[in-house]
């Protein structure tokens, strides 16, 4: 009787990594990555000896020397004989605000535009097409420059307020000012503020976080009742009224928060030849501000325009099958659908803008470009430690950007079934 066996299998050998196909292409892209390794390490070594054999070794104690300048807007209390390390957290924080400033207003701007570019109203359409080719064909730094020359020299100085017959006046009220040197605006004052609270070389403002505190808790306490009137609605058939919660959630703990911090609003008034009281924001800021916003909301409309031509004809066809209006089957329909396709480029977008913020050393505003990569990079002569310092910055917020929206992005992706 014949017996069949199995031929016994080949064990390794250190001939297969280059032999095998199946182990060949891991061991050369082991082999390219050591000696790029290899070659990076050298490189690193070579300048690391270089620099100290001229006597300027790799040190980061800069940044606890004073600072020795100052900074016209500030988030933070901060004076000259702060340290740089103390400006380089200014200018981080003014980085931050711009950015989210102008990614919030450019969303907006950006969304509408592209969703009137498909207007049926032909004016409204080519209106919207003039505005996004005009600003994405231009280089951004022109719109900062322009728009600050437009402020500096167009507006009124603040001494044009005075007199019986000033001849120029507030708007909105008497509660805004624009000059030519900052815009006064109205600003909460807290009665009953709680002060701030150190964090070893930082400090938190407690009115700030309660604030926040109360904002997301709405946001969340809201999402809860949306949810639950949704699982009554797919239990039932008949969704709840839910407008009235949905508000209180929203509105109560803020107005709550506001009530036992004796909230008010300080408006600008001129005392003198300035505005006092308020907030004045400086015009370097608001121009940079503005340019972004504009130039950042053009590529915008032009991701929402494409994110809604992708969606099928069909859809709103049978939207208006079922008596939806235009604007509602845009909301509830080709919007949300749209957003998978809109969310990608639109974290490109974002990190475009806050990238571009560095731009503002051109009209003064001190950001992180500004402070650790200007001044503090003068003064000091560290040139290499500020530049690995804003690169390593930048790389943290443009991944914490990156990380967010993707979550978002996943939130809202096609799910399979």
């Amino acid at each position: 009787m014949a017996v069949v066996t199995e031929e016994p299998k080949a064990g390794f050998r250190l001939g297969m990594l280059i032999y095998d196909t199946r182990y060949r292409s891991i061991t050369i892209q082991i082999v390219v990555l050591m000696l790029v390794m290899l070659g990076a390490a050298w490189l690193i070594d070579n300048l690391l000896r270089n620099l100290d054999a001229l006597g300027r070794g790799i040190s980061f104690g800069f940044l606890w020397n004073r600072a020795g300048y100052d900074i016209n807007q500030t988030l933070v209390e901060y004076t000259n004989d702060s340290s740089h390390a103390r400006a380089t957290l200014v200018g981080l924080l003014n980085t931050l605000l711009i950015a989210v400033l102008g990614c919030i207003a450019a969303t907006v701007v950006g969304v509408i535009a592209g969703v009137l570019r498909l207007s049926k109203n032909w004016v409204i359409a080519r209106l919207m097409t003039i505005y996004v080719e005009i600003f994405r064909n231009i280089p951004l730094l022109l719109w900062i420059l322009m728009i600050y020359t437009v402020f500096t020299e167009a507006l009124p100085a603040p001494n044009a307020f005075r007199g019986d017959t000033p001849a120029a006046s507030m708007v909105l009220f008497d509660t805004v000012a624009f000059t030519n040197r900052y815009t006064a605006i109205p600003w909460l004052i807290f009665d009953r503020s709680l002060g701030w609270l150190p964090l070893g070389p930082l400090w938190l403002n407690l009115d700030l976080a309660l604030i926040l505190a109360a904002l997301v808790g709405g946001f969340l306490i809201n999402r809860t009742i949306l949810r639950r009137a949704t699982r009554i609605q797919e239990a039932t058939g008949l969704r709840p009224t839910t407008w009235w919660q949905s508000l209180l959630a929203l509105f109560g703990p803020i107005i709550v928060v506001f009530l036992a911090l004796g909230t008010h609003l300080d408006s600008p008034s001129l005392q003198g030849f300035n505005f006092t009281g308020g907030l004045q924001v400086s015009n370097s800021l608001v121009a940079l501000w503005l340019a972004l916003t504009l130039y950042t909301a053009a590529f915008i409309a032009e991701i929402v325009r494409a994110g809604i031509n992708a969606i099928s004809r069909g859809q709103s066809e049978a939207a208006f099958a079922l008596g939806l209006r235009p604007g509602r089957t845009m909301n509830l329909i080709i919007l949300p659908q749209a957003l998978r396709v809109i969310i990608p480029p639109l974290i490109s977008q974002y990190l475009n803008l806050t990238k571009n913020s560095s731009l503002a050393i051109a009209v003064g505003y001190m950001d992180l470009r500004g402070t650790l990569g200007g001044i503090t990079l003068n003064q000091t002569g560290r040139g290499l430690e500020a530049m690995m310092l804003l690169m390593l910055i930048y790389l943290i917020i443009s991944l914490l950007i990156s990380s967010a929206m993707n979550v978002y992005n996943n939130s809202v992706k096609l799910k399979e079934r």
